[in-house]
Formats: structure tokens, C-alpha cells, sequence
């Protein structure tokens, strides 16, 4: 599976996992089937075990907004995508920013892109 794809169903998992009762697990066998990946479940439990640092250095880049009013979507892929920036220095911060503004606009709307570009940024 290629890392654009791994990110994508990453982010399909975090958001089920925001909006359901299901455990890491659970959630991972139902987007992923079968089928696993070690960069997606890396990605995946990285994100979920590291959700209070990651949620803290997110509301810290937020201006004039509370991290609790960004849209669930966008809070997900910003949430991956910090994990990224935080935690894994071997990734390219490019990559991880580039990475997230096309998931934004895959799963986001018209602004998406730009806040999430916006609060990403200041990672760099």
C-alpha cells in the first residue's frame, strides 16, 4: 500500500474512531478488512496514543478559534497530520503538509484546505 493511500484510510479510521464507541482495533478491521499495513497502523495507534500532546500542540497554533470549533474532518487530518510533523522526524515536513492539504481537499470543503495549510505551517 503506498503512504498516500495508508494516510488516507488512517484518516477514515480517526474519524470513525471520533464518531463511534469502537476501539483502535475494531476500527482498523473495519476500513482495513484483511488487508494491514505498517505504516497505516503505526500512524493510526501513534495518533490515538499521543491524542492529548498532539490536541495541546494543535489549540496552541489556532488563532482567534478554540480547537473544539474546527470541523470534525479537518480536526482529524490536522490531528494525523501533527502526529506526523511531532513524532516521526524521518518523514519530510513537506511531505506531511502537502499530504494533508490533499486529503483536505478530497474530504474537506472549499476552506479546508487553506486552514489546514494555515495551522500546519506554523509547524514548519
Amino acid at each position: 500500500m503506498k503512504r498516500r493511500e495508508a494516510r488516507e484510510k488512517a484518516l477514515q479510521t480517526l474519524f470513525q474512531l471520533e464518531n463511534t464507541e469502537l476501539t483502535v482495533q475494531e476500527a482498523m478491521e473495519h476500513i482495513m478488512g484483511e488487508e494491514t499495513d505498517t505504516f497505516y497502523e503505526k500512524i493510526v495507534t501513534g495518533t490515538t496514543e499521543h491524542l492529548q500532546e498532539i490536541d495541546a500542540a494543535l489549540a496552541a497554533k489556532l488563532e482567534n478559534w478554540t480547537f473544539d470549533r474546527v470541523a470534525k474532518i479537518e480536526r482529524t487530518i490536522l490531528r494525523l497530520a501533527a502526529y506526523e510533523l511531532l513524532f516521526t522526524p524521518e518523514t519530510p515536513k513537506s511531505v506531511v503538509l502537502n499530504e494533508a492539504i490533499e486529503l483536505s481537499k478530497t474530504f474537506g470543503d472549499e476552506q479546508s484546505s487553506k486552514f489546514v495549510n494555515g495551522v500546519l505551517s506554523k509547524f514548519a
